[in-house]
């Protein structure tokens, strides 16, 4: 997925509907986006078509999208919100856009059902879509969604608060950035050898120095610039922009900020990126600080890029935490590198005898790939543990494939759920709402304690402390002390 297409749509799409006072429900069209950059390659906004709506919201939204039938006018309305503004601003022709509308008016009534039908299921939503959309689809090792506290500044000590690895732009990302950046424009770098050293410098006296708010447009934000910008390169994620104005004014003490002033102080000097209710370093910045914390002496370790590592590499890179923007980057490179038959057969034999949350990475990549995988895919049907993925993945693709029996059935239902346990322990209140939902039945948890598989133990107890419904809940506490009792024997 080119994620820099897709939130500079969305960008525009927000700002279009705020001129003209339209409700614009940018998560939905952002997920269509999204789906239609990984799966139908769409590259840019032009190419969305009337074919491009069908497979969307009648194959692609019912396998990975875990919403009930009546989510579905929702859909269907965000796309005819896409669809008018395509048409308006004149991104496809007028006859195509009339197109898409009849598409919409076709595909309106047929989505529910689409939506609601199992067959439908893909290995995202599982069998019984026990996990919840943000885990199932982000299975990836994401950082928590939780808002981040930057009420204190990190100890200043590197062996208490050692710096994350940092993902770094490639050097000719990072010069054709500087040739954005409006502040250079009126004070350029001051020579043209290395002006990438000549912008770490740059951005060293913007945090070091006293510019007496040249910067902020208040000298005492200047004055806390740094402690600012170590917190976000910790985080390493995007923040919303009402924390960061929570912190700054803490820092300004009486007086107020004035934070659109300042944000954007920060964005025309080329260290903040501006989306919607959420800013981030740019890669600029990133590559800026690190380059400062090496003068400093201190460790400030660079990421790998997963794109080069083989799949066990890549497996274990996503594992170690990601943001969800450099995951699929990663992974949609590592795919481009393989053909579909060796980017299967890599990620299976990694998989086979991992970890669950391992084997769950693994499988949602080749969820991926399509039909070219087959033979691939076919010959780990003698894999015990990934049998049952493999069965899944090639019925959803209609190829043929044997019946899954009562046991791998029950067996990669708690293999699904040990995929979840990370996330359920992050957000416990989050996987109930999703159990309560769309968890197991109580017959099936009942005879999960019977199923050899290592993490059956920890699964069952889990759904004892989250399942809402009482019974159920202890339904799963029995069960949990059967398969104890069972592994002791």
């Amino acid at each position: 997925m080119s994620i820099e297409w897709v939130n500079q749509a969305i960008d525009d799409l927000r700002a279009w509907g705020r001129a003209r006072e339209v409700e614009v429900d940018a998560d939905e069209v952002r997920l269509l986006c999204d789906y239609a950059s990984d799966y139908l390659n769409v590259n840019e906004l032009g190419d969305f078509t009337p074919e491009t709506f069908d497979e969307l919201l009648l194959s692609i939204y019912p396998r990975k999208v875990i919403a009930p039938p009546e989510s579905a006018p929702e859909t269907v309305a965000a796309a005819r919100t896409l669809v008018d503004y395509l048409g308006e601003v004149g991104t496809v022709p007028e006859e195509r856009v009339a197109r898409m509308r009849e598409r919409l008016d076709d595909i309106e009534p047929r989505m529910p059902e689409a939506l609601a039908d199992p067959s439908n299921f893909g290995m995202a939503k599982s069998l019984f879509s026990a996990i919840g959309p943000e885990s199932l689809e982000q299975s990836i090792a994401i950082p928590s969604g939780e808002v981040p506290d930057l009420g204190e500044a990190p100890c200043d000590c590197p062996g208490c608060t050692p710096l994350p690895a940092a993902r770094l732009a490639p050097p000719e990302d990072l010069l054709a950035a500087l040739r954005t950046v409006p502040m250079l424009e009126k004070h350029p770098l001051p020579g043209d050898d290395e002006p990438l050293r000549e912008w770490a410098q740059t951005v060293a006296r913007i945090l070091d120095q006293d510019t007496r708010g040249t910067i902020t447009g208040s000298a005492e934000l200047d004055e806390e610039l740094y402690d600012l910008f170590d917190m976000l390169y910790r985080l390493q994620v995007s923040v919303p922009v009402s924390v960061i104005g929570d912190y700054l004014d803490d820092l300004a003490g009486d007086g107020e900020t004035d934070l659109a002033r300042a944000l954007d102080r920060l964005a025309w000097c080329g260290l903040l990126r501006l989306e919607g209710d959420n800013a981030e370093l740019t890669p600029l910045a990133v590559w800026a600080l690190r380059e400062h914390y090496l003068s400093l002496g201190l460790d400030a370790p660079q990421a790998p890029d997963l794109a080069e590592a083989d799949a066990l590499g890549l497996i274990e890179g996503l594992l170690d935490g990601v943001p969800a923007e450099f995951a699929e980057d990663d992974i949609d490179r590592w795919l481009t590198g393989r053909t579909p038959g060796e980017a299967a057969g890599a990620l299976l034999a990694a998989a086979s005898g991992a970890p669950a949350v391992a084997r769950g990475i693994a499988i949602t990549i080749v969820d991926r790939l399509g039909t070219e995988a087959e033979p691939q895919v076919r010959a780990y049907l003698e894999d015990e543990e990934l049998r049952p993925h493999a069965i899944h993945w090639l019925a959803a693709r209609g190829l043929p494939a044997p019946q899954l029996t009562q046991d791998e059935l029950l067996w990669v239902s708690v293999d699904m759920l040990a995929l979840a346990m990370p996330a359920a322990e992050e957000d416990p209140e989050i996987f109930a709402e999703n159990m309560a939902a769309s968890g197991p039945p109580a017959h099936m948890i009942e005879e999960m304690w019977r199923v050899d598989h290592p993490d059956v133990v920890d699964v069952l107890e889990l759904l004892g402390r989250s399942i809402p419904d009482s019974t159920v809940a202890k339904a799963a506490r029995k069960a949990a002390f059967k398969a104890r009792s069972r592994a002791i024997r």
